[in-house]
């Protein structure tokens, strides 16, 4: 068979099992089991395929029709300016997440040594990511599941950046001053269990559900936050894009500046938010 039949097949497989974007995932797929390039998959489109290769492609391929994560096939993925290695172990870093790290930067952009808190850090994603993009910056993370932080571990050893890990809730026993505190904690509602993708079934629940209108754990963070902040610290944020704006708006009430950012796609997703002034 050759390379675009069987790509072809992989992706009709993917297209039949509701896979939202079987193209794509099915490449990704083919580059990663034939150690391709993209350029050499173009460049060999009508090359035939030998038995071997076209088995582990395939075991992939059945994999992802199952809905197991493409992430965790790929076992590693580029976020944010650095590798991750992705499992069951943390929740699967989102596209989305990487502008709530661009905000992240521009918001310590005037700083030149910042003090940096990721709660609930998962891969180490967006640690990982601030420290890759700020070096002098201090930089630490909490996270309330050990499995979680040794996967977060081994992902600054694999990108050699030096980040200070604690196992903790939230902000429970964690000192400050910190300048800022970001954070993309569990935040969809309960009755979201019902009604999810099959690929989010993968991530640990402990990573999802945040309470009956999924901002548990944002307020308990938020009130917290206030103790450890520096005055005019600031406090960001992902959120539900259905609940983003209320939970900006109590904030307010609470003495915060508060407001909402959008995503990429016009949602407000990410709340942004300064504890007194300095």
């Amino acid at each position: 068979m050759r390379l675009r039949d069987l790509l072809q097949r992989g992706a009709a497989r993917l297209g039949a099992a509701g896979v939202p974007s079987p193209e794509v995932d099915a490449r990704a797929l083919m580059l990663h089991a034939l150690g391709l390039s993209p350029v050499s998959l173009l460049t060999r489109a009508a090359s035939e395929v030998t038995p071997a290769d076209e088995a582990r492609f395939e075991a992939l391929i059945a994999r992802r029709a199952a809905r197991v994560p493409l992430q965790y096939l790929l076992g590693e993925v580029e976020w944010g300016g650095v590798r991750l290695r992705c499992d069951a172990r943390a929740l699967v870093p989102r596209p989305e997440t990487e502008w709530l790290l661009h905000l992240t930067l521009e918001a310590l952009a005037s700083l030149p040594a910042p003090r940096v808190l990721d709660v609930g850090t998962g891969t180490g994603a967006l640690a990982l990511g601030v420290k890759a993009a700020r070096s002098g910056a201090q930089v630490s993370a909490t996270d309330l599941s050990p499995e979680a932080l040794t996967l977060a571990r081994e992902n600054a050893a694999l990108n050699g950046l030096e980040v200070t890990w604690v196992q903790a809730d939230l902000l429970t026993g964690v000192p400050g001053p910190l300048d800022l505190i970001v954070s993309n904690p569990p935040y969809l509602p309960d009755a979201d269990r019902e009604d999810v993708q099959p690929e989010v079934t993968h991530d640990p629940e402990l990573a999802l559900y945040g309470g009956p209108d999924g901002l548990d754990l944002a307020r308990r963070l938020a009130t917290q936050a206030t103790g450890v902040l520096v005055p005019g610290g600031r406090l960001l944020l992902e959120l539900d894009p259905r609940n983003a704006p209320a939970f900006a708006a109590e904030l307010r009430a609470q003495g915060w500046t508060a407001d909402t950012a959008a995503d990429l796609t016009g949602r407000e997703r990410f709340v942004v938010a300064q504890w007194g002034q300095r």
